[in-house]
């Protein structure tokens, strides 16, 4: 089984002489140490805001920047209400690629970049779509650096020409795939639990996994999506009705693990259910593909684009298009073909008795 990964870096857990158990962050950043007791239920987002805090004060702290630098602006930016104002999540992944951006060209003067340097820094990154992350990173810096330093230059990551990314992101479920699934997870188990919530709810993982008995009312399931703060209403569909009715009467947590009922963090619950898929020989398979499998499904019933964007809790349409078009290009093609076969059959007659006609003559010449 494969060892799963730690989401809060540097951290340990031990117990002490009066049985209760401290969380321990230490870890050095750039030289700086950081060495101090989270006092907080692991994973709570209590503790998740006091471990992000404590990095991203290690992180500004070590960041001694010249004006003008690439190093200056980061720093600033980090610092930012709109850098604030971002999910903590989507805070530290972001707070990460700047950090790398700042170890490759912090020294760099951001007047003196240009677009072929953006590209250079692109290509430096494993994959398209890493490449185009820093170019997007870039781009913020840049706006930033417009609004609030006085820069009046083209902004040369917009410029930048981006890479050409031929994947269409995480696999998207078939049905055979959902099905080979439910035959691995029988109804009753967690897993099982996990599949139908995810599919029948279009929740992202950590969604899923921060879901409680209190977001159920009545006949259908609210919650608000963590990454764009959207409100989601959704009927309980039979599928997950059923697997709902299995849950213990004392359990809170819809996805639960240990021995007191905790809810998973989102990366240990991605995880989780990836070892899932792979006992049931779904390698591909992920949590989100799940969520792409339930947009997929609305669009080919005939859902509008505001129909699947309010199931996926996005703030606007944009990314609902992408399903709605391919459905529409499906719709479209089986409609061209039944078009051949509905062509008189004498005029395929009439063209096979000409070609034996044509045939003949050209063999008596």
């Amino acid at each position: 089984m494969r060892r799963r990964k730690n989401p809060f870096r540097g951290v340990y857990t031990s117990e002490d002489r009066h049985g209760k158990l401290r969380h321990r962050l230490r870890r050095t950043i750039k030289g700086r140490t950081i060495d101090c007791y989270i006092n907080a239920p692991y994973g709570s987002p209590e503790f998740r805001a006091a471990y992000e805090e404590a990095i991203e004060g290690a992180r500004q702290t070590t960041l001694r920047t010249k004006p003008g630098t690439i190093a200056y602006l980061i720093a600033n930016y980090l610092q930012s209400t709109a850098f604030r104002n971002l999910k903590m999540a989507t805070r530290q992944h972001k707070a990460r690629r700047l950090d790398w951006i700042r170890e490759i060209i912090g020294e760099a003067r951001y007047a003196q970049i240009k677009p072929q340097h953006v590209e250079q820094l692109m290509r430096k990154k494993p994959g398209p779509v890493a490449g185009n992350r820093v170019k997007k990173d870039l781009a913020q810096l840049f706006r930033h650096a417009a609004k609030y330093h006085g820069y009046t230059s083209p902004n040369p990551a917009a410029l930048a020409e981006a890479n050409k990314v031929r994947s269409s992101g995480f696999h998207t479920w078939s049905d055979e795939e959902v099905e080979t699934f439910r035959a691995t997870h029988p109804t009753g188990s967690k897993a099982r639990l996990a599949l139908e919530l995810l599919l029948n709810t279009g929740a992202a993982r950590q969604d899923a996994a921060a879901m409680t008995r209190a977001n159920i009312r009545g006949p259908r399931l609210h919650y608000a999506r963590g990454k764009t703060r959207e409100q989601v209403i959704v009927p309980i569909m039979p599928e997950l009705a059923r697997e709902l009715a299995h849950l213990p009467a004392d359990q809170m947590m819809l996805l639960a693990h240990g021995n007191h009922g905790k809810g998973y963090g989102a990366a240990s619950f991605g995880n989780w259910f990836k070892e899932q898929c792979e006992a049931a020989g779904l390698s591909r398979c992920t949590a989100h593909g799940l969520r792409k499998a339930g947009a997929t499904a609305l669009a080919q019933a005939g859902a509008t684009e505001s129909e699947i964007a309010a199931f996926l809790g996005h703030a606007s349409t944009r990314e609902a298009a992408r399903y709605t078009q391919a459905a529409n290009r499906s719709r479209l093609t089986d409609s061209a073909m039944a078009k051949l076969s509905t062509e008189p059959e004498q005029k395929l007659t009439n063209l096979s008795e000409r070609l034996v006609k044509e045939g003949r003559q050209a063999a008596d010449v």
